[in-house]
């Protein structure tokens, strides 16, 4: 199955700290980092596609931080995985001459197919979705972090 990398997570996760933590000023990445340990070098250069997406706005300065980029109810899950997609098909070496014809013709068509499917779903779940979910598991989304307690 198509792999959660630790980027597409850390990606997730900041749009949901995100969602959880904005009120009158806007999030800031350090906090973002603290709250979700989430090293800074991947959570900037993350923050910065999902700003370009439009997930989140972004304002700098000593008062800036993020903000979603429209109500989380429009937001889906698919939307942040193909953004961190799209940042790692950059970096991915492609040959098209590795593989052999039954890769070609019969395991790529059908992991395409599986992939399509599977982000079908991904586009169903919304960030409030998330936000619901980890409130009804009582996850203590504003608090810092403590040792054997989950956090958003």
């Amino acid at each position: 199955m198509p792999r959660l990398s630790k980027k597409t997570m850390f990606a997730i996760e900041a749009v949901l700290d995100v969602a959880f933590h904005v009120g009158e000023h806007p999030v800031r990445s350090g906090d973002i980092t603290e709250r979700q340990r989430i090293p800074k070098r991947y959570l900037e250069q993350v923050l910065q596609h999902l700003v370009r997406a439009g997930i989140l706005s972004g304002k700098r300065g000593p008062r800036g931080g993020y903000r979603l980029g429209r109500d989380r109810s429009t937001i889906t899950l698919g939307e942040v995985v193909r953004v961190v997609r799209n940042l790692e098909v950059e970096t991915e070496p492609s040959d098209p001459s590795i593989g052999s014809p039954l890769a070609h013709e019969v395991v790529w068509p059908l992991w395409e197919k599986l992939r399509e499917d599977m982000m079908k779903q991904l586009d169903d779940i919304t960030i409030e979705d998330l936000c619901q979910k980890a409130r009804s598991k009582g996850l203590n989304v504003s608090a810092k972090p403590h040792a054997g307690h989950a956090s958003i």
